[in-house]
């Protein structure tokens, strides 16, 4: 199993909100995140590195799961856990008011996937040739866009796009959605914030996926796009790739 994370600050911002990263438990499986801090002057960093480094902890620690049920009680109440330290630091510390993240994350076994999420960034498998969203935006525009009050065309360039409806830290208890897919050999699984997806289409990430470069290059080639068109957010990447025989990871 290849798996990279790579970052970037992107062409307009001065500081990188985004966090994540490539991490591995005592069975070698496989934790991808990726956190997309909002709120506050520092705040929306503070929040993803908060989100991100529990759930590394946590997951460092653990000797490996076989069964999907025991792995999606394990996220879900790491989950709870970071949005509490979260929610707490937040009414500790004034400048931090508000703070929250969005988180993506998939804990990988060589048989099983297990994607859980909060906010907009997203999470997309690749097989047999396409692309599959696994994930649904909690944001106030795919809400209207799923009560069929706008349009597809109206979401991609709606004013309130950016706009949560579920994020992580914001309130005392938070909801994630988890699912489990089986993978198969030569899948790929793709972990991105919303610097990412503003940018390119769906039929543009599929086409970059079904490239046979290594990961790492793929992730540079997809950053560079989206910051040639604009790079008004952080782009953030996670890539994994179900390969025959497992090979260390890499992190940036």
């Amino acid at each position: 199993m290849e798996a990279y994370f790579l970052t970037d600050v992107g062409k307009v911002r001065n500081q990188n909100e985004d966090s994540g990263g490539i991490f591995y438990n005592q069975a070698k499986q496989v934790l991808a995140i990726v956190a997309d801090g909002m709120g506050g002057h520092s705040g929306g960093e503070v929040a993803s590195e908060l989100a991100t480094n529990l759930l590394q902890q946590k997951w460092e620690k653990e000797r490996g799961f076989e069964q999907a049920t025991e792995l999606e009680k394990w996220i879900n109440e790491a989950i709870q856990e970071a949005n509490t330290i979260i929610f707490k630091k937040a009414k500790e510390q004034e400048e931090l008011e508000g703070m929250g993240t969005t988180v993506v994350l998939a804990a990988c076994t060589d048989e099983f996937i297990t994607v859980a999420h909060i906010g907009d960034s997203r999470g997309y498998l690749y097989n047999n040739g396409a692309l599959k969203q696994l994930t649904e935006d909690h944001s106030l525009v795919n809400e209207l866009l799923r009560a069929g009050q706008i349009s597809p065309d109206d979401a991609a360039y709606h004013p309130r796009k950016n706009v949560l409806v579920r994020a992580l830290g914001t309130e005392v208890m938070t909801e994630c959605e988890i699912q489990t897919i089986v993978w198969e050999v030569e899948d790929k699984l793709l972990l991105c914030s919303d610097g990412l997806t503003n940018k390119l289409t769906d039929a543009e990430l599929e086409n970059y996926l079904s490239k046979p470069a290594v990961l790492k290059e793929t992730g540079e080639e997809l950053i560079g796009l989206a910051n040639e068109r604009g790079g008004e957010d952080n782009i953030s990447i996670a890539l994994i790739h179900h390969e025959q025989t497992v090979r260390a990871g890499e992190m940036e």
